[in-house]
């Protein structure tokens, strides 16, 4: 099992910056991929971004490639999540995921992640 927990969410005003970060804890040595998802209200869960942990491979939605950067730290087993210029239509709930085994899978389908933090808050006032 690998347990994740979320901080950093809070509101901010459009046009400004926040930090996401995820802490993996327990069978780390079995992340292949750390990613992050989100859901707005009445939404399905969305891909957001994702960090292949060997070897730092990124992946990022279309509609915060520019904006968001995600990022890791192997050491502290922590996933990063930097948004900048966030819009109103960012606002969701953002989950961390985790991806586990020896081989990588589509990382933009949320089934195939295999374990989830239980999110943190993130709205982008106007």
């Amino acid at each position: 099992q690998v347990q994740l927990v979320e901080s950093g969410g809070g509101l901010v005003q459009a046009g400004g910056s926040l930090r996401l970060s995820c802490a993996a804890s327990g069978r780390t040595f079995s992340i292949y991929t750390m990613g992050w998802f989100r859901q707005a209200p009445g939404t399905e869960r969305a891909f957001v971004a994702a960090i292949r942990w060997s070897g730092g491979s990124t992946y990022y939605a279309d509609s915060v490639k520019g904006r968001f950067t995600i990022s890791k730290d192997n050491g502290k087993n922590t996933v990063y999540l930097q948004m900048d210029s966030l819009k109103p239509e960012d606002t969701a709930v953002y989950y961390c995921a985790v991806q586990a085994g020896t081989y990588g899978r589509d990382i933009y389908d949320r089934r195939t992640m295999d374990y989830w933090g239980k999110g943190t808050l993130v709205t982008v006032s106007s």
